[in-house]
């Protein structure tokens, strides 16, 4: 039997574009495995771009996936949404697989993230000093891009990195 073909396409120069722009995202939603249960958990979180271009989030130590993410680093973020017309799923959409660090309190890039941050999230400077918020680089080690119908790609993280 022959095998079928991989619809999902090696990354062209389009698709990081688009993989790229879906980067430019304020939120997306991140996958952790629950600490107690070991089940796949999804929050909505705030999201942006360190000033290297590589994704990171503020999460507060009152949400699980602080403790999650602590205890098991692996992590998955969805950005992309669905616009107001046509179906939702021949909207573009970017899954990235990832590594969670966390940036201590002490780390001398701190300041710059922070203000970094603000810029894209002004409404932050309410609890960005709190001492239980913590910035989490989302390390990315592969990514898939869905540009619509018959458009699947594989990105690296030097795809994403432009």
């Amino acid at each position: 039997m022959t095998p079928k073909p991989d619809p999902v396409q090696p990354a062209d120069a389009e698709a990081r574009a688009l993989a790229r722009s879906l980067l430019g995202a304020t939120h997306a939603a991140l996958s952790w495995l629950d600490v107690e249960t070991g089940h796949p958990s999804i929050s909505r979180i705030a999201f942006g771009l360190c000033p290297q271009g590589m994704p990171l989030t503020l999460i507060s130590g009152l949400a699980p996936h602080l403790a999650a993410l602590k205890a098991d680093a692996r992590c998955s973020l969805m950005v992309g949404e669905v616009g107001a017309k046509g179906d939702p799923l021949t909207h573009p959409r970017l899954m990235i697989r990832a590594r969670a660090t966390f940036v201590a309190p002490d780390d001398p890039a701190r300041p710059e993230l922070r203000a970094h941050w603000l810029k894209g999230h002004p409404k932050a400077a309410l609890y960005v000093d709190f001492p239980d918020f913590a910035f989490v680089r989302l390390i990315p080690e592969s990514a898939l891009l869905n540009g619509g119908f018959a458009r699947a790609f594989r990105l690296t993280p030097q795809d994403l990195a432009g």
